[in-house]
C-alpha cells in the first residue's frame, strides 16, 4: 500500500488533504506537535468531514494514523515513505525542515532508492520549492545527488475553505465547503504521478496559483478587512452587504484584469470563477469569522501576497486598480488585540505613519504615487 505523512494534523490537514489522500487508499500517518491531535487519531484511526454546500453531508475518513513530529521515530518514517505533503503554515515549513533532512538522510544512507514526492499545500507561491531551499540548508552536501535524483519537490496550489469545526461533541471533527481545488505541477514528480482523485496535474501552475491568489485569497482578505470596518463578525455578515459585495466583487474584477492580461484567461469564464468565489462566501453554512482570515496582516501586505501582488500587476499593465487600493487601505485599519502583527503594524502605523510603514512591509516606494492613493484612502477610512 502506498504511504503518505502529513505534516499538520489542523483543520485543512485533516478536512483537505488528509482526506483526498485517505480516500485514495493511501495510508496517511499525520504528523503534528498537538499531543491532544495526535493521541484521538493514533487511538481512533478514523474521523468526521463535514462537507457543507446545497447539500450538507458527512463522510468518515478511515485508516489514518499519528505521530509526534517530534519524536525520532518520525525519522524511520520518512526514510520508507512515499509521499510527503504539508498543511502547516508558510512559517512552519522553515521549522519541519531540518526534520525533513534528516530523514532524507536516513533514507538514502539505507539504501532507499524509491521515489520521493514532497508537495507543500499551503497559501504561498512555490511553497514547495521554499521548502526545498530550507531542506538543502540541513543537508549534507554529499547527499545532494541523491535527492535531485529521487526526490520531486512538487510546487501545488491548493483551494478550499476549512473554518473553525463546529462540532463540540468531536475534537476531530472538522467542517470543510464541498469546493476543493489542488493543482499541482506535474513537471516536477520523481517517478511515476501518484493517482489521487482531487488532484490535478498542470504544466503551467503559475496560471493556476496567481488564479488564486488574486481572487480567492485577494476577495477574502477585502472582505475581511472591510468587514471588520463595518463592525462584521463573519464572511457570512460582510458579505452579504451590498456595499462591501459590490467593492469586493470590483476588487477581484480588477485583479482578473492583470490575468486575463497575463495568462491569456477567458474572460467570461473567469467571471464565472469570481461569481462563484463570491458564492462561496456567502455560504450559510460557513461561519467564517473575520479574525480568523484577517489575522496576520503583516504576511499577508507581503510584496509577494494576495494584496500587492495583484496592485503590482496593475500598475504594470495600467488596469484601474482603485477597490485594490481601498483593500490595501482597509488592511492598515484592521486591529486585533490576539494578533500579534495586527498589534505590530498598529504600533509602527503610530509612531511612522501611513507611507513610512507602507513602505516598510510592502516595499513600495513611499514617493510613489500609489504611496499617495492608498494613504488617501486610509484616511478617508480612519474617519
Amino acid at each position: 500500500m502506498t504511504t503518505a505523512i502529513h505534516f499538520g494534523a489542523g483543520n485543512i490537514g485533516r478536512g483537505f488533504i488528509g482526506k483526498l489522500l485517505a480516500d485514495a487508499g493511501i495510508q496517511v500517518t499525520f504528523a503534528d506537535v498537538n499531543p491532544q491531535l495526535v493521541e484521538a487519531l493514533s487511538s481512533r484511526h478514523c474521523y468526521p468531514v463535514h462537507i457543507v454546500g446545497q447539500e450538507v453531508r458527512t463522510d468518515t475518513v478511515t485508516g489514518v494514523d499519528a505521530i509526534d513530529s517530534r519524536r525520532p521515530e518520525l525519522l524511520e518514517l520518512i526514510a520508507h515513505t512515499d509521499l510527503i505533503t504539508t498543511a502547516v503554515g508558510p512559517t512552519v515549513l522553515t521549522l519541519i525542515a531540518k526534520t525533513l533532512a534528516e530523514g532524507l538522510q536516513r533514507r538514502f544512507e539505507r539504501g532507499n532508492a524509491a521515489p520521493l514526492n514532497i508537495i507543500a499545500c499551503e497559501n504561498q507561491v512555490r511553497g514547495t520549492s521554499f521548502l526545498k531551499g530550507e531542506v538543502l540548508k540541513h543537508l549534507d552536501a554529499r547527499y545532494r545527488p541523491e535527492l535531485e535524483q529521487w526526490v520531486g519537490f512538487v510546487d501545488s496550489a491548493v483551494d478550499r475553505i476549512v473554518p473553525p469545526s463546529t462540532d463540540q461533541s468531536d475534537p476531530l471533527a472538522v467542517t470543510v465547503e464541498t469546493f476543493s481545488e489542488w493543482i499541482v505541477d506535474q513537471t516536477q514528480f520523481r517517478g511515476p504521478v501518484p493517482a489521487i482523485a482531487g488532484m490535478e496535474l498542470t504544466d503551467n501552475l503559475m496560471a493556476f496559483v496567481e488564479r488564486k491568489l488574486f481572487t480567492l485569497n485577494t476577495g477574502h482578505i477585502i472582505t475581511a478587512y472591510l468587514g471588520a470596518l463595518a463592525g462584521y463578525r463573519t464572511i457570512g455578515e460582510a458579505i452579504a452587504d451590498p456595499a462591501i459585495r459590490a467593492q469586493v466583487k470590483a476588487a477581484m474584477q480588477e485583479s482578473g484584469a492583470v490575468l486575463i492580461r497575463r495568462y491569456g484567461f477567458d474572460q467570461a469564464q473567469h467571471q464565472a470563477y469570481i461569481e462563484k468565489i463570491l458564492g462561496r462566501f456567502a455560504n450559510p453554512h460557513l461561519v467564517d469569522e473575520i479574525d480568523r482570515v484577517g489575522r496576520q496582516p503583516i504576511r499577508k501586505l507581503g510584496p509577494e501576497d494576495r494584496l500587492i501582488k495583484p496592485l503590482l500587476g496593475t500598475l504594470e499593465y495600467g488596469i484601474d486598480n482603485a477597490n485594490l487600493l481601498k483593500g490595501i487601505a482597509a488592511a492598515f485599519c484592521y486591529r486585533n488585540q490576539d494578533d500579534p502583527q495586527a498589534v505590530e503594524l498598529q504600533q509602527r502605523l503610530a509612531t511612522e505613519g501611513l507611507k513610512a510603514t507602507l513602505a516598510h512591509y510592502t516595499g513600495l516606494d513611499a514617493a510613489s504615487v500609489v504611496a499617495g492613493q492608498i494613504e488617501q484612502r486610509y484616511r478617508e477610512l480612519s474617519r
